[in-house]
This record gives C-alpha cells, sequence and structure tokens, in this order.
C-alpha cells in the first residue's frame, strides 16, 4: 500500500499533459454549474446545449472546483480505496494470500495509476469495476436482502453515468445475479430486474433533459461523440474498419480528420487491395488535403470503397481485423499516458523511448499471461469476470480507434485473475494493511 501511494504522489507530483477531453469536461461542468446550462459557450456569449459527454464527470470536476491538484488527490484516494476492495474481495473468497497478491498487483500498477493522476473518465471507471466487484461478492454470498442490490446498482449506475460503455457492467451484472441464483429461477429474475431498474433511475434525469432540449431519447450518450444534427463521417469510419487496427493508426490518421492533413504514407499496405484501390485511396486523401474536412459527397466515396473492399473480404472485415484491433489493444506498449514516443519500433530515432515502451510492453505482457493463468484457477466470480470481459472486448472490436486506454476498465479483472494465479506463491500470515 505504502509503494502506491508513493507512486500516486509522484505521479500527482508530475502530471501528465492536460487533454482535450479534459478541457471539454470542465466548460461542460463549469457552465452547467454557473450557468445552469449543460454545453459550450459561444462566441456569442450564449451556452449551447450538448449531449455528446455523459454529466457525470463534469459534474465531479466541478463539484472540486476544477482545481486539478485536488482532482488528482481524490482519484487517487478513490483509485487505492478501489484496489483495497479487490483485496478483501480475493481474501474473502480466497484466503489471505489471495487478498495481499491482488493488493500487491493492484496498487503498483502503473497503467492504472496514471489515469488516476489525469482528469479524464478512465479512473473513476475503475472505481466503478472494482467496487462492483467487491459488492457482487456480497449480494451472492448473502442469504438475502434486496437492500445489497442498492449498492451494487450505484456502481453500475456511476459507470452508465462516466462513460456510455459503462452499460456493459450493468450487463454484466444482471447476468451474473441471473446466474448465481438460479436455483431459484424466479427470485433470480425478480433481484436482476430490480438492480437494473435501481441502476437506471439516475439516468432519468439526462434522458428526459436529452428528450426536452433535443427532441431524442438518449439515455447515454452517442458513440460517435456528437450532438443531434452534427453530420458523422460514417464512410469514412467504416472504410477505417477495413483496416485500422494500430494506435499508431489513430494518432497518424485518425485523430488529424477535420483537423490537419493526412499523409497517405501512413497508411500501411493492408489498406490497400490493389495497385488501383491504392491509386483511388490517394485521389480521395488529395481531395480531403485541398480543405482539411471530409464533406457528404467525399464521405459517400469512402463508403463505397469500403464496401468494395467488405464485399471482397467479409471475413477480413467482421473477423480478422477486429480481432488484431483487440489484441493490439492489450498488447501494444502502453505508451499514451506517458513521455514515451508512440513509434515505438523506430529504435535509431529514439532508442531510450524504445526500450522504455518494450520495458511497458512487457510489464503489461505480464499482467495479461497472470491473468490467463488465474482464469484455470477457478476464480470468483468467474461467469461475472468472464462476462464484462467479453462484451468489453466485443465492444472493442467495433471501434475505429483502437487505443490502448479502452482496454483499462476491464483491468480490475486481471487483477483479479492475477492474484488467484500468484496466491500460492505469497506468502502468507501478514493481514491486509488498514486503509
Amino acid at each position: 500500500m505504502t509503494a502506491g501511494v508513493l507512486l500516486r504522489a509522484l505521479l500527482i507530483v508530475f502530471p501528465r499533459d492536460t487533454d482535450d477531453d479534459t478541457d471539454a469536461y470542465l466548460e461542460l461542468g463549469r457552465n452547467l454549474l454557473h450557468r445552469f446550462t449543460y454545453g459550450f459557450l459561444g462566441d456569442n456569449g450564449v451556452v449551447s446545449p450538448a449531449l455528446f459527454r455523459l454529466p457525470g464527470y463534469p459534474i465531479f470536476l466541478a463539484l472540486l472546483g476544477g482545481h486539478m491538484q485536488l482532482v488528482f488527490i481524490v482519484q487517487c484516494g478513490l483509485d487505492l480505496a478501489a484496489c483495497y476492495m479487490l483485496a478483501l474481495c480475493l481474501r474473502r473468497c480466497c484466503g489471505e494470500r489471495a487478498g495481499l497478491a491482488a493488493l500487491a498487483l493492484s496498487t503498483t500498477c502503473l497503467f492504472t495509476a496514471t489515469y488516476a493522476a489525469c482528469a479524464l473518465t478512465e479512473s473513476l471507471s475503475i472505481f466503478a469495476v472494482a467496487a462492483a466487484i467487491y459488492t457482487l461478492g456480497n449480494v451472492v454470498n448473502s442469504a438475502g436482502g434486496r437492500t445489497r442490490l442498492v449498492p451494487l446498482a450505484a456502481c453500475a449506475a456511476l459507470a452508465m453515468l462516466l462513460r456510455p460503455d459503462g452499460a456493459l457492467l450493468t450487463f454484466a451484472i444482471a447476468a451474473a445475479l441471473l446466474f448465481y441464483r438460479r436455483a431459484a429461477p424466479v427470485a433470480a429474475l425478480r433481484s436482476a430486474s430490480l438492480f437494473v431498474l435501481l441502476a437506471c433511475l439516475p439516468l432519468v434525469p439526462w434522458t428526459i433533459r436529452n428528450a426536452v432540449t433535443f427532441h431524442v431519447f438518449q439515455p447515454l450518450a452517442p458513440r460517435h461523440v456528437n450532438d443531434p444534427g452534427e453530420r458523422v463521417n460514417y464512410g469514412f469510419y467504416r472504410w477505417l474498419r477495413t483496416w485500422a487496427v494500430d494506435f499508431d493508426t489513430t494518432v497518424r490518421v485518425f485523430w488529424k480528420v477535420g483537423a490537419e492533413p493526412i499523409d497517405i504514407a501512413n497508411l500501411p499496405p493492408r489498406a490497400f487491395d490493389s495497385p488501383a484501390q491504392r491509386a483511388q485511396t490517394v485521389e480521395l486523401f488529395a481531395v480531403y488535403n485541398r480543405t482539411n474536412d471530409v464533406n457528404q459527397a467525399l464521405d459517400d466515396r469512402f463508403a463505397a470503397l469500403a464496401a468494395t473492399r467488405i464485399h471482397a473480404h467479409p471475413l477480413r472485415y467482421s473477423l480478422w481485423i477486429p480481432a488484431l484491433r483487440v489484441t493490439d489493444m492489450w498488447l501494444r506498449p502502453r505508451t499514451e499516458g506517458i513521455p514515451v514516443n508512440s513509434a515505438w519500433w523506430l529504435w535509431r530515432e529514439h532508442p531510450r523511448q524504445s526500450a522504455a515502451a518494450l520495458a511497458l510492453a512487457l510489464l503489461n505482457l505480464f499482467y495479461v499471461i497472470a491473468a490467463i493463468g488465474g482464469a484455470f484457477r477457478k476464480p470468483p466470480l468467474a461467469v461475472f469476470l468472464a462476462t464484462y470481459f467479453l462484451l468489453r472486448c466485443l465492444l472493442l472490436a467495433t471501434m475505429e480507434n483502437s487505443e490502448p486506454r479502452y482496454t483499462l476498465e476491464a483491468y480490475p479483472i486481471l487483477f483479479v485473475l492475477a492474484a488467484v494465479f500468484f496466491a500460492r506463491r505469497t506468502t502468507s500470515g501478514t493481514p491486509l494493511p488498514p486503509m
């Protein structure tokens, strides 16, 4: 625990650069608190309502006054609390050794700690998942009592108010309640239904507000981060999904769309099926680079190109590329939260950064391999862990922008499984340290 505190203190003292999303969250929360409108301030001095970001994190930042140091301290405290809850859950289910292993693995994890000292939703989302694991263990082990569903529903509601993919946690918990109480199917269905109802209640005001303001049914937030009426480059994104698998593509192509020119040389060979198709793609990017904009006509041309590629290789689009995309998110060096060049393979250009990236990749691989080992040792809440993990991987497979940080919400599952794997090799007889 001491090592975990020192690690987070160091990250608070030397925080990462501010993210564009952080600025958006801050403005949304500030306008809601001071102007009573959830939106962005325009040049005319009027706040225009928005719904493309859920209100949970902006409200969190606003309640803390937008003071980053205070935000980081609170998030680090919650992150450590999440680690402790995982340890308590493992100690109750698997013994003292497993609890100590979970505490050591989670508190010293650089990847999750980095986001605890960053004003993004990842840290609170990780807390929601860890708290759900701990609370679900209490619910499953209890003889009865519906009041135990309230804290469990609070975990799911928090996840959904932070990010739209928080709904995966609700689905996984509902499935777990049905499974673990399958001996009494009527009671299991009643518990799962009550849980879903309680979890969704906090979303009702947000849903009503969106219906009144925008005349749409939007209980979460749009996948492509757009307000009603904003055009989305569906054709371009579908074309990206025919070949994009790595974070480098996200940096060099996806993040530049609509803002900067895109160099066709940054596209890998798998983006073209023939010389003629490459020439067609070069022509499309020449049109884009004149204005740095994908208009409707250009988007339609990308959609036609995507359709051609999908028709020629349907399995590549629906199976192989998504599988590679998910694999890349899990195994690529996690450089996005650390000042290390994302092009980690260019050793001659930055040998030290490449070496650091390789070390990060090995550290990440350590957690993944240990978790795989623990999965074969009858871990606690195995059905819930497997359901949430698979749902998350299926969601990530559908995304065109590969980013390793999207796997972080599943890291509490890795901690649990890895702790089960290392439990027999962890010294026993030492109780968990107090918080």
